[in-house]
């Protein structure tokens, strides 16, 4: 950091660990041990679109890869945008396959960085449902580095279950690294995936 960021108060932002992904798996065995929750085989990441050749070229480029086994048998994936105009891609995998979903989520993140467009990058997230029909996904935030739990209440209109993300919170603390700030625990509702 410079000395001008220093007395402004700016601070450097969080270098983006993509890898931290690959502790997903791990999280989903402690959330089924711990507390119930299995995975869905639903995942997606969230960005915000750029016009341009480029930027439509990568997503076809997204879709191709992650396309290559419907043949096989495997879901295609689906683009939707939000209220907001951020764009959502979903990917679906069987839900014992969180190393899979993992996987695809990973290569999204990694062709939209690699092709310049980090910046762009907004999260990733991961769903869970237990069987009382609670439903709780795993928040990537890309700019921190960190996860979060977000955990909406079954039947209530845009509401949070806070004491199940705080549980959550102290159940992953081992497995994924877990943003500290709680302001920064965005609510996504209504993400695909979720």
């Amino acid at each position: 950091m410079r000395l001008l960021d220093a007395i402004l108060g700016r601070s450097k932002p969080v270098r983006p660990d993509l890898d931290r992904l690959f502790g997903l798996p791990g999280a989903a065995i402690s959330l089924e041990a711990g507390a119930g929750f299995t995975p869905t085989g639903r995942g997606s990441v969230c960005f915000a679109s750029v016009e341009g050749g480029a930027f439509s070229q990568l997503q076809r480029d997204v879709r191709e890869l992650l396309d290559a086994d419907t043949e096989r048998g495997g879901v295609p994936v689906e683009f939707s945008q939000d209220a907001y105009g951020y764009t959502w891609l979903l990917a679906r995998q069987r839900p014992d396959d969180v190393a899979a979903l993992v996987n695809d989520l990973h290569a999204v993140n990694s062709l939209l960085q690699d092709g310049g467009f980090g910046p762009q990058l907004l999260c990733s997230l991961i769903g869970f449902q237990d069987t009382a029909g609670r439903s709780l996904a795993l928040v990537y935030l890309y700019k921190r580095g960190t996860f979060y739990p977000f955990a909406p209440l079954p039947g209530a209109a845009e509401k949070r279950d806070n004491a199940l993300e705080l549980q959550m919170r102290a159940l992953l603390g081992d497995d994924l690294r877990i943003e500290e700030d709680l302001s920064r625990w965005f609510p996504v509702w209504g993400a695909p995936g979720l």
